[in-house]
Order: structure tokens, then C-alpha cells, then sequence
């Protein structure tokens, strides 16, 4: 439901989704598996472009690496083809060898084709390092959470402290999976872009919230450090786009992080992805020209705009959806949410 209804905050113009989630772009959808356990605080995340054969109905796509401080997997394959043939996972940072192999497994179990008779496939892998709160050198994750999370994948999924984002820190609170969708006009036509963020970057001194510092007033248990988190963007739209303009969307993402206050550190990793739903490319094509359709260029300023307003309400409504989160080492991550409460209608953001 997205944080205006709970928290009285409106992000933007723009008319957001039924769900205010990047499952209101039809056919996508998210799966969660959650490690929480002690001093294991950490977890998968799936994203599901289509509900069919990724491998053999893929979506047309883009990648931005906008700081390349990550370990992400898959991304030059999207660079150089232009399209998505699995679920996109998330994870932490040292098990994302793990989700790699898992997802292969997965794909192979669907396609016997796959290194036989026709080429291998393209796993798409991200992830941000949960360090601070987790176990990290554990890698607690297993293949089996992998699939886990795959075989949930739903419209309806839950933001916050989950899945990959169970033991991830955003501006210094606890931060981890946030979700927004917005309705777009082009034409005659009405689309759908959503975003999906892995959040785990900035500073609590920068925190924004709808354009006020609200950081600052936060107190924080934490020493002070650099900001070395990351940030993964993952962009859907219904919308027929191509890879030059989906890559056009992924560096907008950049305007809605800045809204919240991130300034994209030396050692932070911000990635994003977009993909279309509405235009597929087939694995075996049944001629040589595909129908691919395209939104003419001067009509994208709406769409630019529902980037920057999806990614800054994600980034805060992954941080409004997390609790307080205590994991390695006793070492504990404070909630948004308890300092920034439910609020009237007349009310502000203000602390």
C-alpha cells in the first residue's frame, strides 16, 4: 500500500499502482526466503519478469552500473543482448555464488535444451553486503533458500527486513526490500512502471524524507563511518520500450536515490535494471524480424518521472516496512518507523 496511506507521506505527481508495487506491472512478481536466526540475519529475494519461460520468452532489458562498487552477476550479457532469460535474484554479497549455481539448477530443471542443443543461459545475480548485522562469513545462504524464495513468488510480497534485505542497513537504520509502482499516460495508453530496491546505502546525518532532513534528529548507536552500503534498482514497466530507452530510465534512478539524500559513495555499488514485459524476444523465433514496438522518445518525460518518484519512495518504504533488526555480534539497527509514526492527514513529515 506504499507509505502515504500509514505515514502521510506523497512522493511526487504521479498516481501510483493499485498495490503501490512493482507487481502492478501485470505478470510480475516476488518471492521471499528470510534467514533470521541470531547472529544469521540475511535471506533471498526472487523477481519474476513473467509468470512463463524466461529462458524461451525473454524480456527486453537494460543495465546501468551507476557506482561499481558490487559483485553483481549476469550484467554483460544484458549490456551486449539486451534481455533477461531468468528470475532476477538478490542476495548478499558473498553468496551470491550460491544463488548463481541455484538459479542455473533451476533453469536447467525447465529446459533440457540448455548446453545441449542450444547455448547456455545468463543468471542474473545482485546483491549488497549485509555484514554489519550478519553473519556474513557463514554463507548461511543454501541453494534450497534459493528455491524457496523462487516457488514464492506472488503479487502480494512483503517489504522491509525480508528476504535479501533481512539484515540490510539503509542510511545507517534498518533498510532492505521497498516497493512503489506508478501509472504512466502516453497517448492514448496508460502504463504501469514499478521498482523494486535492495537497499543498503548512505548515511543517517543525509537522510531526506519528501525533501526534509530528517537524519540528523534520528539518534544512531552506530560509530561513525563511511558510507559504503550499495543499492540495487530493479525497474518494470508494461510499457513497449527498448533497450536504448529502458537504459535511459535505469539513469534516472539515480534522481530518485538523490531525493533521499545518497550522493552514490566511493564505496558503494548502485546497479539498475529495467526490463519491458511488453516487448519479448523468443528463444527459437518463428521469423527473422521480430515485432518489437517502441514509445516514441518525446513521450518519455513521464516515465523519467515515475523512475524518480518510484526509487525515492521504495528507498523509504523499505526503511518505514524494517523493525529494529539485532543480529551479529549484538550489533543492532534502529527502525524509521519509530520515529516517524503514524500521522494525521493534515499532518507533516516532520519529526
Amino acid at each position: 500500500m506504499g507509505i502515504a496511506a500509514k505515514w502521510n507521506i506523497r512522493i511526487g505527481r504521479l498516481e501510483a499502482g493499485p498495490k503501490n508495487l512493482i507487481s502492478d506491472v501485470p505478470g510480475v512478481t516476488v518471492g521471499h526466503c528470510t534467514l533470521n536466526a541470531g547472529e544469521v540475519q540475511t535471506g533471498v529475494t526472487a523477481l519474476l519478469p513473467h509468470g512463463g519461460n524466461l529462458f524461451r520468452d525473454k524480456v527486453l532489458a537494460a543495465c546501468q552500473v551507476l557506482n561499481g562498487y558490487g559483485k553483481s552477476m549476469g550484467l554483460v550479457q544484458i549490456e551486449e543482448m539486451g534481455t533477461i532469460e531468468t528470475p532476477i535474484l538478490l542476495t548478499n554479497t558473498l553468496s551470491a555464488g550460491t544463488a548463481h549455481t541455484a538459479l542455473v539448477r533451476h533453469m536447467l530443471a525447465q529446459n533440457s535444451d540448455i548446453g545441449a542443443s542450444t547455448s547456455t543461459v545468463n543468471p542474473i545475480v545482485c546483491e549488497c553486503n549485509d555484514g554489519y548485522i550478519n553473519d556474513i562469513r557463514g554463507l548461511h545462504v543454501e541453494e534450497r533458500h534459493v528455491e524457496a524464495a523462487l516457488r514464492e513468488c506472488k503479487a502480494d510480497f512483503e517489504e522491509g527486513a525480508v528476504g535479501a534485505g533481512r539484515g540490510m542497513s539503509c542510511h545507517q537504520l534498518s533498510g532492505g526490500i521497498g516497493s512503489a509502482s506508478r501509472l504512466v499516460p502516453a497517448g492514448d495508453k496508460t502504463y504501469t512502471l514499478g521498482a523494486l530496491l535492495l537497499t543498503n546505502h548512505a548515511l543517517k546525518d543525509d537522510l531526506l524524507v519528501a525533501g526534509e532532513a530528517v537524519g540528523p534528529r534520528i539518534p544512531n548507536p552506530r560509530p561513525k563511518e563511511k558510507d559504503k552500503g550499495s543499492c540495487i534498482i530493479l525497474l518494470a514497466t508494461d510499457a513497449p520500450l527498448s533497450e536504448r530507452q529502458l537504459k535511459r530510465l535505469c539513469m534516472r534512478s539515480a534522481v530518485g536515490l538523490s531525493r533521499t539524500g545518497s550522493y552514490m559513495a566511493n564505496g558503494s555499488g548502485e546497479i539498475a535494471i529495467a526490463f519491458s514485459t511488453a516487448n519479448r524476444v523468443p528463444h527459437y523465433p518463428e521469423g527473422a524480424v521480430l515485432p518489437l514496438g517502441m514509445v516514441h522518445d518525446d513521450l518519455l518525460d513521464d516515465f523519467f518521472r515515475a523512475v524518480a518518484e518510484t526509487v525515492e519512495e521504495a528507498v523509504l518504504s523499505s526503511m518505514l516496512h524494517a523493525g529494529v533488526v539485532t543480529g551479529f555480534k549484538g550489533r543492532k539497527l534502529l527502525a524509521l518507523a519509530d520515529y516517524i509514526g503514524p500521522r494525521p492527514a493534515e499532518g507533516s513529515t516532520a519529526l
